[in-house]
């Protein structure tokens, strides 16, 4: 019996850390990319339209930022978890964050293990 896989939005304004973090997903066998934003604005979109388990939400975004994105997908979509991963040590700004119901945060600088098992823990809630 295969295990039921774990449907991940990646939020990011760069391409490179979305393909980064797409080739991370593809080595563990029960996460699975639902899809790609590179600004809050789709990510609410695309939430909404996708569904995933969870979001890789970065903080820093032009258009909409993670906070403002985080809070509407929450308040919207509260069965989806959303996990910070941000390169920002700006903690005001990861409060704000957590505030906005963000289940964790992470530095961009995070093994793929421990990305993966917060991912993995998000939706055991």
């Amino acid at each position: 019996m295969q295990e039921r896989l774990i449907r991940v939005l990646i939020v990011d304004d760069h391409p490179l850390v979305r393909l980064g973090l797409t080739a991370l997903l593809e080595v563990c066998d029960d996460l699975e990319l639902a899809g790609e934003a590179k600004n809050g604005k789709e990510a609410v979109e695309l939430a909404e339209q996708l569904q995933p388990d969870v979001i890789l939400m970065d903080l820093i975004m032009p258009i909409m930022d993670g906070v403002t994105a985080t809070r509407i997908i929450r308040q919207k979509l509260p069965h989806i978890q959303v996990v910070v991963l941000t390169s920002s040590i700006d903690f005001e700004l990861i409060q704000k964050a957590q505030d906005a119901g963000a289940y964790s945060y992470m530095f961009k600088n995070v093994t793929i293990d421990m990305l993966a098992n917060t991912i993995r823990a998000a939706v055991l809630l």
